[in-house]
């Protein structure tokens, strides 16, 4: 069965972090995310995460996320189980990250970690799509501050989880918009046109990063 995506439940998530690798050692330090329906937003979720580590220097001058802010925290543990609440059930909805492999990666370390079972999220990358149907002509990269821009977004990229999956929504919009005049129109239209684009795409002409 495949759904219209104009009755396509989207959650659009954006995570902030300690550093750029679970693998070594990097946390999640906020989760913001949006979830949509038919254009228009159903709900949102915020909140800070306590790392128990220190955030490095670097990153509380691109975020503006202190040690302090996150002092009082809930813990990832707590966190979690919740933010998958709030997505709600795998089989009806599609998560949207921009650059996805980087989020998902620390989602799904976090629920190892605490033992918490992942849910088979249907997955969408916002980069991948725009790669597809965008050219270098119209955005010389697919970061998400120059789609944004390319989109005229009314929120801006400035990495707070919450203001960059406002952006990243928008920006998925606008290539929804482009992917219906290619009679991409459905769920499972969608997953498979993605699917097949990252079999095909190559990394040489765009960047992948979500600033």
């Amino acid at each position: 069965m495949s759904t219209a995506l104009s009755e396509t439940t989207f959650v659009i998530v954006d995570l902030e972090t300690t550093g750029p690798s679970p693998k070594s050692g990097s946390a999640i330090t906020e989760i913001g995310a949006v979830k949509v329906k038919g254009g228009a937003v159903q709900d949102h979720f915020e909140t800070f995460v306590n790392p128990l580590l220190a955030i490095p220097q670097y990153i509380t001058d691109l975020t503006g996320i202190t040690d302090l802010m996150l002092a009082n925290a809930p813990i990832i543990d707590d966190v979690l189980p919740n933010f998958f609440e709030f997505i709600g059930d795998h089989n009806e909805v599609i998560l949207v990250a921009h650059n996805a492999p980087f989020d998902l990666s620390f989602l799904k370390s976090a629920a190892t970690a605490i033992d918490l079972a992942w849910p088979k999220f249907r997955t969408l990358d916002t980069v991948v799509v725009a790669r597809q149907v965008l050219t270098p002509d119209e955005v010389p990269n697919c970061k998400l501050s120059t789609l944004a821009q390319f989109f005229g977004t009314l929120v801006d990229p400035n990495h707070r989880a919450l203001d960059d999956a406002k952006a990243t929504t928008e920006v998925l919009h606008g290539l929804l918009e482009r992917l219906g005049s290619m009679k991409i129109d459905t769920d499972v239209k969608l997953l498979e046109f993605t699917k097949n684009a990252k079999r095909t795409q190559s990394k040489k002409f765009y960047g992948q990063s979500s600033t």
